[in-house]
């Protein structure tokens, strides 16, 4: 598998992007553009990526295709099809999004969220997206969330039935769907199903890390990884068997020494299981 995390340094060029990249001990990278950027620019970011290994991993699109306001609906739609443009253009594995939300908040719970109409929704919207870019190498993920869809195992089975696309694959965050002490207790088991279920179409994954407290009703928090309970040995290895270069991003820490910590952590997992990053 490849590691990769968030750049905290600042770079201003390809190189100087990689040069970061090297320091981090990584071989795989979030996107380094947006949207916006030229296409020299871009084929330059791709092209020495590959010369050095580097794999980038996902195009993050972070909007919400549902949104109540049709305006800001159609707005989100548009970038996920630009941001899919983007992942095609500079060789990314994936263009990863939320489905969206139904509710004021652009990735909030609302009730609606699960009902039936909004699942056909997602599926429309989905397969509106890649009909429109029609991608050749890379591939339209939804992150799983614990208050929308994809929520769970059985319902991105679903969804990747529903939406029926060669370029819908999945994007895996175990710890976004771990949101219950049952799960919670049971996470081997929980990723063991996933990766049983749906290990052939996963394009990409997230390193964090996840804790129960003990404060009424139910509080469960992300914390760095090796600070919770997510089974990182089964995670490991079921990312392993699917290839040696399965990306696996770790996020959403503050700083890059945290970023350091969840690294060697990872890695120190991963030599005990005899498993190569």
């Amino acid at each position: 598998m490849r590691l990769g995390g968030q750049v905290f340094s600042k770079y201003t060029d390809p190189k100087s992007w990689v040069d970061i990249i090297k320091r981090m001990g990584c071989r795989a990278a979030l996107c380094p553009v947006s949207v916006d950027t030229d296409e020299a620019t871009i084929k330059a970011y791709a092209s020495i990526a590959k010369k050095n290994d580097i794999v980038i991993a996902e195009v993050g699109a972070w909007n919400n295709p549902l949104s109540k306001d049709e305006e800001t609906r159609n707005k989100a739609v548009e970038h996920c099809k630009k941001s899919l443009e983007l992942a095609e253009r500079i060789d990314a594995v994936c263009c990863v999004n939320i489905s969206g939300s139904r509710g004021e908040q652009w990735d909030g719970p609302a009730e609606s969220n699960f009902s039936e109409e909004t699942f056909q929704m997602v599926v429309d919207v989905v397969r509106d997206i890649i009909d429109n870019v029609n991608p050749k190498r890379t591939f339209y993920t939804l992150e799983p969330m614990p208050w929308m869809y994809p929520d769970s195992t059985d319902s991105y089975v679903r969804l990747i039935k529903a939406i029926d696309r060669k370029a819908f694959a999945v994007h895996l965050d175990p710890v976004n769907i771990i949101c219950s002490p049952q799960i919670y207790f049971n996470n081997k088991t929980f990723l063991k199903d996933f990766f049983s279920k749906l290990g052939p179409y996963i394009k990409s994954c997230h390193a964090k890390d996840i804790i129960l407290r003990s404060t009424l009703t139910v509080h469960l928090d992300e914390v760095r990884p090796g600070l919770g309970k997510l089974d990182y040995r089964t995670y490991l290895k079921e990312i392993a068997a699917l290839g040696n270069d399965m990306p696996l991003i770790i996020e959403h820490l503050s700083n890059e020494n945290d970023y350091k910590l969840a690294a060697e952590y990872i890695r120190s997992v991963a030599k005990n299981e005899k498993l190569t990053i």
